[in-house]
Formats: C-alpha cells, sequence, structure tokens
C-alpha cells in the first residue's frame, strides 16, 4: 500500500508517494517522464523493487499529476533539480541511514542524470531508462522557431508536445492504458521543453566527468527519445553501462521486455548494495 505526502516548492504544493516492503534494504527514489505521473509506476517497476525489499519514493513533478499548477509548465530547470532533492531528503528522512538510489524514466532519467553530475551527490547508484538526451525526431522548423520566441515573451505558454501515442509501447493495450489515463496530458511550455533539451546537451557534454555508478537501459525501437544519446553517453563515460533492447519502443516498463529489464536493474541494484556492504 501506497503513503501519500506533499511538500511546497517555488508556491507550488507537489505530490509524492511511498511504498515500503517488510524488511528495507534501500530506497529507491523514482521520477517519472513527459506528460506522465508516478502513479503509472505503481503497477509496473514498484512490485519488482519491493519484491527485492527495495523501498520506493516517487512524486509528480511541476506540472503533472496530482502536483498543483498549469500542466505542462515548470519554473525552471533548476526547479525541477530541487524538487528531486526535496524527495531525496525525504527519502532519507523516511528511510534513515539506508543506501539512496536514484531511477528516472525519459525526462526523469534528463533529471537523475544532471543531478548525478551537476550535484554530486551522497547516492549510490543511478538507473535510467530511455533517458531524454536527445530527441529521435525532428520537430517542425517553425515551431521550434515559434517556441523559442515564445521562451522570451511567454515562457509559460503551453503547446502540444506532439509525443506519438502509438510509439509508448509496442503492446497495443499499454497505448491504450496511456491514451485513458486521465492525469496523462499532452502539454509542454518552452520553459520546460528548452531547458530540457539544453541539459541533454550538457549531459552527453559532461558524461565524462560521471562519479556515481550508472545503469541506463533502452530500447532501439523508441521513436521519441533517440537510444543512440545513451549510447554515446556510455562512451564518453567509464563507469556507466548500458543495456540496449533490440525493436522495444520508448516506455520499456511497459513492453514486452517489461521483465527481462526488471530482473537486469534489480540485479544491478543488488550488486551495488554488496559492493557498498563490502567497503
Amino acid at each position: 500500500m501506497e503513503n501519500t505526502f506533499t511538500f511546497e516548492l517555488y508556491n507550488t504544493q507537489l505530490f509524492g508517494q511511498y511504498w515500503k516492503p517488510q524488511v528495507v534494504k534501500a530506497v529507491v527514489v523514482l521520477v517519472h517522464g513527459m506528460g506522465e505521473h508516478s502513479g503509472r509506476y505503481a503497477e509496473s517497476v514498484v512490485p519488482y523493487l519491493l519484491k527485492e525489499n527495495y523501498a520506493v519514493v516517487a512524486y509528480d513533478q511541476f506540472g503533472h499529476g496530482k502536483t498543483k499548477g498549469k500542466r505542462g509548465n515548470c519554473p525552471s530547470y533548476n526547479a525541477l533539480l530541487e524538487s528531486l532533492e526535496s524527495v531525496i531528503n525525504k527519502a532519507e528522512f523516511l528511510f534513515k541511514d539506508l543506501p539512496v538510489f536514484l531511477y528516472g524514466h525519459s525526462l526523469g532519467g534528463n533529471i537523475v542524470l544532471n543531478y548525478a553530475l551537476k550535484k554530486q551527490p551522497n547516492i549510490k547508484g543511478v538507473i535510467a531508462t530511455s533517458p531524454f538526451l536527445k530527441l529521435a525526431f525532428t520537430p517542425p522548423k517553425w515551431k521550434v522557431n515559434l517556441g523559442k520566441f515564445m521562451l522570451t515573451i511567454l515562457p509559460s505558454i503551453t503547446l502540444p508536445s506532439d509525443i506519438e501515442e502509438a510509439a509508448i509501447s509496442s503492446i497495443a493495450s499499454e497505448v491504450v492504458r496511456y491514451q485513458e489515463d486521465e492525469l496523462v496530458h499532452d502539454k509542454i511550455s518552452p520553459m520546460y521543453l528548452f531547458p530540457v533539451m539544453e541539459a541533454g546537451e550538457y549531459a552527453l557534454a559532461n558524461a565524462s566527468n560521471l562519479k556515481v555508478p550508472t545503469f541506463i537501459t533502452h530500447g532501439t525501437g523508441d521513436r521519441i527519445i533517440d537510444y543512440k544519446g545513451s549510447v554515446e553517453f556510455c562512451k564518453q563515460s567509464k563507469i556507466a553501462e548500458l543495456k540496449l533492447y533490440n525493436h522495444c519502443y520508448h516506455e520499456l516498463h511497459h513492453d514486452v521486455c517489461a521483465h527481462e529489464m526488471m530482473q537486469t536493474l534489480t540485479k544491478w541494484l543488488n550488486e551495488k548494495l554488496v559492493g557498498i556492504s563490502e567497503e
């Protein structure tokens, strides 16, 4: 059963929730992707982690889910990092003296990688699935130019994100679940999109500075976020490991490779914990 909490940041009330097994050996802070919310992981990712005795602390990012405020907008990229830091602090308060890992999908993957690079935090590892480092499609030039113009005069205006819903998963029923989820939206503001794209470029340029053990997974059939960005990141970093899933789409945890991927990720987490206990 999940427990809920809220916290205040930038005059906004953000929503959070956590799940804990009977015995907790470590905690995973989970960061969702663009247009979705933390609840979408409750029946896919969370059960695998609970089974391996990991508590999970998640939250709805600015402009998403049950967090208050305008859909698809955020105060700044730094606000995204600060909200993650607030949830890490919450996780450390709830589960004192236990190792903390970060797990981010897509936009969340962008954020956890940049947090690890920029903050040098006291975390034990990072998992990034289909991290938003570079788009797999080229938006129309007029739309990019319009967005950049709006960034200077109306940074919080929201436009359709143009995410291809059918590219979420190769499983048709998962696409339908996504489409029918009332908390999912397709809104995004210039203040959200362009700083995130810049942060993806920053992560690629600074991957060699990564000091936290990191595991990245991506599907080669992802039409939303380019898997080659994940390949490039791991080539630049000596500490990041990569696992590609042939032909799988964007949400690996909702695709045909979900079971295999989650087994691989929990095995990696367990190996990192053994390494920590031996230090």
